[in-house]
């Protein structure tokens, strides 16, 4: 195994003891240790609820016969960075989480990666450091937020970020009450998940479905219901399964797999910015 660098071997005693230090026992070192690379915080709402996400992976992990480990981070929220300088930190934070995804891995000497993503920088990102580090590798995101509602004369109407957009827009043209923008700024984010819309972040989810890189229903099924926890913990299961049979991240993604995501991004509407990333 690639991780017995660190745990095979008298000269490795000292890294034996920093594995017991978080709890380890004898009995793992005979075990993958696998690396689950989250994105969790508190400021991207993609990312609030990656915690429980993660914890259905490691159970998946565990129930598949490795060893996780846990490492973060950071992500930016396109949505809060963008129509200020913020927005110039954004995609610079890719770069930044491919390196630091990469820098986890390889100097912990994980034998698989679990990539846990959702939003815009943050799954392209991710995917470059799978890619450079050819380590068997899956990737689970947070799933869509779901769309609110608002009652309007009676009515029950369904409203989302992209119904937001346009309110702003009828609103300085004066077609609209700032009281109107409000109720419909309360709730068109109604909790976690990546922005409801074909965006980057759903976009780019379904594209690594796509691609081969996440179980079925990585891209659609929503942040909030609880077959997404079962898809974790599958995820889990799954990467132990992929590294048992060794299949590296350049088995799966090929010209003809990318070829088939951009076929999957056009049909689907997705967005452009596919372009920017997949060929990075």
């Amino acid at each position: 195994m690639r991780s017995d660098v660190v745990k095979r071997g008298v000269e490795r005693a000292p890294h034996r003891s920093l594995f017991y230090a978080l709890g380890c026992s004898a009995s793992d070192w005979d075990k993958p240790f696998i690396g689950v690379i989250n994105s969790y915080n508190r400021i991207v709402p993609g990312h609030m609820h990656l915690e429980s996400v993660s914890r259905a992976v490691h159970e998946g992990i565990r129930a598949g016969g490795g060893v996780p480990f846990e490492v973060n981070t950071i992500a930016v929220c396109d949505g809060i960075a963008m129509n200020h300088p913020g927005m110039k930190y954004s995609l610079p934070s890719r770069e930044l989480i491919a390196d630091s995804a990469e820098i986890a891995a390889q100097a912990h000497a994980f034998d698989a990666l679990v990539f846990i993503c959702s939003c815009d920088k943050i799954v392209p990102g991710m995917l470059m450091a799978a890619v450079r580090m050819n380590v068997p590798a899956i990737f689970v995101a947070g799933g869509p937020m779901m769309a609110g509602h608002i009652w309007v004369d009676n009515e029950e109407r369904t409203v989302d970020l992209s119904s937001l957009f346009e309110a702003v827009g009828k609103t300085v043209r004066g077609d609209m009450s700032e009281e109107q923008l409000e109720m419909i700024t309360r709730a068109a984010c109604p909790g976690c998940g990546s922005c409801s819309g074909m965006f980057t972040a759903n976009t780019m989810n379904c594209m690594t479905e796509a691609l081969g890189m996440a179980l079925p229903g990585n891209g659609t099924i929503p942040g909030t219901k609880s077959e997404r926890l079962d898809l974790a913990y599958r995820s889990g299961l799954q990467i132990m399964e992929v590294l048992r049979r060794d299949i590296r991240p350049r088995d799966i993604i090929t010209r003809n797999s990318i070829e088939n995501a951009f076929a999957v991004d056009m049909a689907l509407g997705g967005s452009t910015n596919s372009v920017l990333h997949v060929t990075a």
